[in-house]
């Protein structure tokens, strides 16, 4: 989901992002840790400006013509660098969308582009449009559902896996069924995936933690599908519900969605889920509070360990802000809401600025007996990325590292925004990118830090046990919102790369191993 920032606002990071945050390096005590570590060290290489805020949100690379695609949502084009020397990248051409919608999404596989495109009105059927990467002409479109986020080619090119977000107008009047979509290449055929079937498993699914909450809405109606992971063989999918708090599961052969996962919540007063709750309390403090973090999982990556399938989330959450008539809002501040007494008898200290006040929660869950107070409160994130099994199962979550290591490291940087600190009442960090490459030998997770500016870099070969590495960043770059790895074998430069495409920035960085 596209967010925005003020021009003020993005003044002031600019502003402040020019202290210089470059190439944070951290090693484990173990002697894995430290193998990695000598192997894996990405230092900044260069900087391409593509335009102004929206100008780069997801990239794609081309190895056959050493080209780099970009959605630019600032002119509503793909824009197209040649990177055959990142160090001096040129500017190719931009690829129009014939009066469309904005570009979402772009993936390359064997010479073919293919763009992501929602309608103008957003609510009516999107299109994936199909590229030559090297001639750049047009070669067809398919018709696929409402607002196409996020669109990927399968690993053996047969394939095109799109999530429909299907997203609600501003007066959340219109909300279209989000689905998946399935494109057979070879024979043009489009498998829309809805999830009518599920709509009976609601109240069971709900009671494990997937959230369907949108007024008047049928579970297939308030899904709303963000972002795609294919396993290595083409087999399988997972798709990141994000609002609703969950990923479903999709069996690429036979185009079913065969499962739901809800991911639950994360404990925030559990030592080792510590978080900075307040942007008021002039200081930077991660403390255990009574609030329960919705994972919310936006970008999700998937990898391979000993035969075994593990997906990545980044956990940055999301709240459902509709102002239209009659409109949606879901979040409240702490501060201004009533708390039952019972379960809680410090609620005056708890609802002050500097403790829990500021902290923004969602007023759709948290009221359990109905009697208008909340007995429960649920933030939006959990300010982390979680390693699931290809089942679901939660095999390990980042707790407190994300905070703990950029206060540590980079605290300049903390919590993000115009000031350090000055998100800590909303998500923090946001971590909304994730990437997984095999390198030397190593499955190395990227980690994009939105409001950070930041990407953090950890070893992930033993999924229960991730060795933190790095913190990558660079003056000027603000709003990583997506990030890509280029094996050394397909680089320009026989290095592996790591690009971050800026959103707020409008820039694209390169990074190399």
């Amino acid at each position: 989901m596209r967010k925005t920032l003020a021009p003020l606002i993005i003044l002031c990071l600019v502003l402040f992002s020019c202290e210089h945050l470059d190439d944070f390096v951290g090693h484990s005590d173990d002697d894995n840790g430290e193998d990695t570590a000598e192997n894996i060290n990405f230092k900044y290489a260069s900087t391409f400006l593509v335009g102004g805020e929206g100008a780069a949100e997801i990239s794609a690379y081309d190895a056959l013509t050493q080209r780099l695609f970009i959605t630019n949502a600032e002119t509503d084009v793909v824009s197209v660098l040649d990177v055959a020397d990142i160090n001096n990248a040129v500017f190719v051409a931009d690829i129009t969308l014939n009066g469309v919608g904005a570009p979402n999404s772009v993936s390359v596989s064997n010479g073919k582009l293919a763009v992501a495109v929602e309608a103008e009105i957003k609510q009516d059927p999107g299109y994936i449009k199909i590229y030559d990467t090297e001639s750049l002409a047009f070669e067809g479109a398919f018709d696929v559902g409402p607002l196409p986020d996020m669109v990927t080619f399968s690993p053996d090119g047969n394939l095109l896996v799109v999530a429909n977000e299907g997203e609600p107008n501003g007066d959340y009047t219109v909300d279209p069924e989000g689905y998946v979509s399935v494109i057979e290449l070879e024979t043009g055929m489009v498998y829309n995936l809805d999830f009518n079937a599920f709509n009976g498993e609601e109240e069971v699914l709900e009671t494990q933690g997937f959230r369907v909450f949108g007024p008047g809405a049928t579970l297939a109606m308030d899904v709303e599908p963000e972002y795609v992971a294919i396993s290595d063989d083409s087999k399988t999918a997972w798709v990141t519900l994000q609002e609703n708090n969950g990923v479903a599961v999709v069996n690429l052969e036979t185009k079913t969605i065969e499962a739901i996962v809800p991911l639950g919540y994360k404990d925030y007063s559990v030592p080792g889920n510590e978080i900075d709750p307040s942007n008021e309390d002039g200081k930077f403090e991660l403390r255990n509070v009574p609030v329960f973090g919705t994972y919310h999982p936006d970008a999700i990556a998937y990898y391979s360990v000993n035969g075994m399938d593990y997906v990545v989330t980044a956990n940055e959450g999301d709240a459902r802000e509709y102002e239209g008539e009659p409109g949606f809002i879901e979040e409240e501040r702490i501060k201004d809401i009533v708390l039952d007494p019972t379960v809680f008898p410090d609620f005056e200290e708890l609802q002050a600025e500097e403790n829990l006040g500021r902290l923004k929660i969602t007023t759709t869950k948290g009221d359990i007996d109905d009697d208008g107070d909340f007995d429960e409160l649920y933030s939006f994130g959990a300010r982390s990325f979680t390693i699931w099994s290809g089942s679901g199962q939660l095999v390990y979550d980042s707790g407190n590292d994300i905070a703990v290591k950029t206060l540590d490291l980079t605290p300049e940087a903390f919590n993000g925004g115009v000031e350090p600190d000055d998100r800590s009442d909303d998500k923090g960090a946001e971590p909304e990118a994730v990437t997984v490459k095999e390198i030397n030998g190593k499955q190395i997770l990227f980690v994009g830090l939105e409001r950070n500016n930041q990407v953090m870099v950890y070893d992930v070969s033993n999924p229960s046990n991730p060795t933190f590495l790095q913190i990558l960043s660079h003056n000027g770059d603000i709003g990583p919102e997506g990030v890509l790895v280029i094996g050394a074998d397909e680089s320009p430069n026989g290095k592996t790369l790591l690009v971050v495409s800026n959103e707020v920035s409008g820039t694209v960085s390169f990074y190399q191993n």
